[in-house]
């Protein structure tokens, strides 16, 4: 087996410390021990102290119907409620196929994701190598031609990964769910790697702010029992 090194989550930049966040080789695993990842982030959004704490979870992407969710439940709670954004905390919790939201189009191409989670991109028809679903229709300058919630373009409307990660939403990624998908990927691609190696190219890769967790069952008793979230399974 072999071996890659201890995952560090700094400050979210996930994507961006992908060079450093290896500190020191252990034996990958499905089971991941206290030691072998900082829990500080995980911990920040389980006790926030926001009014509305809401966990959202997926299991499959079913057309990124979970991003809809989180929009829809933003949009709620602050027009419909009359309540502050930011007295509100949602959190996507993905696993299964659905933790592919998390990943990058490196990923998606490399390991033929599109195929594998059945999504096609509007663009080609095709199964996509691309990560359609995190792309905010604001482009990288995040700046939207209207304020009408209403509209399609503006914020309110936007249900990207991107989009949602703008207003405050947090991405949950199964480490669990990864190790099981390399492994469904290996044999869908017919690599002959070992899965450690695409568990830890593929966690090189996760988006920025993307928070890695040993296991979402896990993350999802914690959210509930000690930061009293709301809890709702999407698709």
């Amino acid at each position: 087996m072999s071996e890659f090194s201890r995952r560090s989550i700094l400050g979210g930049a996930v994507a961006a410390a992908a060079a450093t966040m290896w500190t020191k080789p252990v034996h990958a695993q499905y089971v991941w021990q206290k030691t072998d990842w900082q829990a500080g982030e995980f911990n920040a959004v389980t006790h926030s102290t926001r009014h509305i704490k809401q966990a959202l979870h997926a299991f499959s992407i079913s057309d990124a119907r979970v991003l809809r969710t989180a929009k829809n439940s933003l949009n709620g709670l602050r027009f419909g409620a009359g309540i502050a954004p930011e007295q509100i905390q949602v959190v996507c919790a993905l696993n299964g196929p659905a933790n592919m939201l998390n990943y990058s189009d490196y990923v998606w191409q490399k390991y033929k994701i599109g195929e594998w989670v059945k999504e096609n991109d509007p663009k080609t028809g095709e199964p996509a190598v691309r990560n359609i679903f995190f792309p905010s229709k604001a482009g990288s300058s995040m700046k939207y031609t209207s304020d009408d919630p209403s509209s399609p373009d503006s914020a309110y409307q936007d249900a990207t990964v991107q989009g949602l990660q703008a207003r405050g939403v947090k991405f949950l990624s199964c480490h669990s769910s990864t190790e099981e998908s390399a492994r469904a990927l290996i044999k869908m691609n017919n690599l002959t790697v070992d899965p450690e190696e695409v568990v830890k190219d593929m966690q090189a890769h996760v988006h920025p702010g993307v928070i890695l967790v040993p296991a979402l069952a896990a993350a999802l008793a914690i959210l509930q029992s000690d930061g009293h979230y709301s809890y709702m399974a999407v698709g």
